[in-house]
């Protein structure tokens, strides 16, 4: 089942990372998936009841094919 979001709701959503980037309907693999994706960092948030679970804990990371060379692994102390 596809997210069924208002399309003004989902223009003003936000990847909680700190990129803060827009987020997409679906996932790379799958568009018509229960989930948005950040255009950023590529982490996946689970859409349920139609409700966007946008919490970093609940987001599943990109895979690496999902992920384009600006993504980088950051380390805490830089």
């Amino acid at each position: 089942m596809a997210v069924t979001l208002d399309p003004q709701l989902l223009e003003i959503l936000a990847c909680p990372s700190p990129d803060h980037a827009p987020l997409t309907p679906g996932t790379q693999d799958d568009p018509a998936a229960d989930a948005l994706t950040c255009t950023s960092c590529g982490r996946t948030y689970p859409v349920r009841d139609g409700i966007p679970v946008l919490l970093l804990d609940e987001a599943t990371p990109p895979t690496d094919g999902e992920r384009d060379s600006r993504d980088e692994p950051s380390s805490d102390g830089a």
